[in-house]
């Protein structure tokens, strides 16, 4: 593991962060507020009141908000809310449905395709999107639409961009009455992570900053994010982020269904106990039977000679917490990339995968 007094982080920042990838988590507030600002001018006619649940089509980061509002609000949603990422949709898409085109660049083919499926199907259309073909088709169709100009997102990679697409798909379900997010609600949002800045950003010495203490004990090792209820989602975010940011292998597992199996799998092989090491995420708004469970969990992978740490949310409702833990992971997974040696944002085996796909088809 790397020495955390001889890692010079801001060398590595100005060697390594060609694309600015920092200021674009440094601006996570701003982009909240942007889109938060955009949402309070969208209309929905009295038609969109009648449906029956909610599809949301959108690939990587573009989707991944779903998964996060779909464990934040599971107690109070009055619909269900899918997640789908393909080019057609499923025959339950029909003219009560929702459907919602995700697409942070707005040419993502397969969004592209699943729109046009979903108007086949006469579902009520809304969509958020930065522009381009997407944002046009929404603009042409007069279809309620979050369309942004990505102005805190210096570094224009959609992962860089969550506040818009996370808080964008909040904000949008919230005008439409399927969850209740209040101006209050987003000011104590703001409140957070305007505070995590202060102790989690790069001008934080090491010893003092809990996102650069995990990321060097996560260096040389598979993190499992491990988490439950309104967590669950950006537990997801964490690994997908730490994937991508800092190239490095990761899980994300959940209370309870982890009890059920996983930890008889923790035995074999026997490098586990150096090459695993699991980040348990803990709040005090779990239900009391998975707070027992964390700590049972917990019990049983040291048993197993397996480092564990835990991370206590401090923030007082699932929607603060929620950002609260994405903006650690931001901040984990970019301080790794750096101890990892990596640009965070080129992601170069996903390009490759991307350029194979097109030259298959020609």
């Amino acid at each position: 593991m790397t020495n955390t007094h001889n890692f010079d982080f801001n060398q590595a920042i100005i060697e390594l962060d060609t694309e600015k990838a920092i200021k674009s988590i440094e601006q996570l507030g701003s982009q909240i507020q942007q889109i938060w600002e955009l949402s309070q001018a969208v209309k929905f006619n009295d038609s969109y009141q009648e449906i029956d649940k909610v599809v949301v089509s959108g690939m990587g980061g573009s989707i991944i908000g779903t998964h996060v509002i779909q464990t934040i609000f599971k107690d109070e949603l009055k619909v269900p809310i899918i997640a789908f990422s393909d080019y057609s949709l499923p025959e339950y898409v029909n003219a009560k449905t929702l459907f919602i085109a995700s697409s942070y660049s707005g040419n993502t083919e397969e969004t592209l395709s699943s729109v046009l499926d979903a108007q086949k199907k006469k579902a009520k259309i809304a969509g958020i999107c930065s522009g381009a073909k997407l944002g046009e088709f929404l603009t042409k169709n007069n279809y309620p639409a979050l369309i942004f100009q990505p102005k805190y997102n210096p570094n224009q990679s959609p992962r860089m961009g969550l506040g818009y697409s996370i808080f964008g798909q909040t904000a949008l379900l919230s005008k439409l009455g399927v969850l209740s997010v209040s101006e209050e609600n987003y000011k104590e949002v703001m409140n957070v992570v305007a505070n995590a800045q202060l102790k989690l950003s790069r001008h934080v010495e090491t010893e003092e900053n809990q996102a650069k203490l995990l990321a060097y004990n996560l260096v040389n090792r598979i993190p499992i994010i491990t988490a439950t209820e309104h967590l669950e989602g950006v537990a997801h975010v964490f690994a997908n982020q730490i994937h991508e940011n800092a190239k490095n292998f990761a899980e994300f597992r959940v209370i309870p269904e982890i009890n059920h199996h996983l930890m008889e799998g923790l035995q074999f092989p026997k490098s586990n106990d150096g090459n695993l090491i699991f980040l348990t995420i803990g709040s005090s708004l779990y239900l009391e039977n998975n707070q027992k469970r964390i700590n049972l969990t917990e019990q049983v992978i040291k048993k197993h000679q397996i480092e564990v740490i835990n991370h206590k949310l401090q923030s007082k409702t699932k929607l603060t917490q929620a950002f609260e833990l994405l903006i650690l992971a931001s901040y984990t997974s970019y301080y790794l990339a750096l101890l990892n040696n990596q640009n965070p944002t080129p992601n170069p085996w996903v390009d490759w995968f991307k350029d194979q796909l097109v030259k298959s088809r020609e």
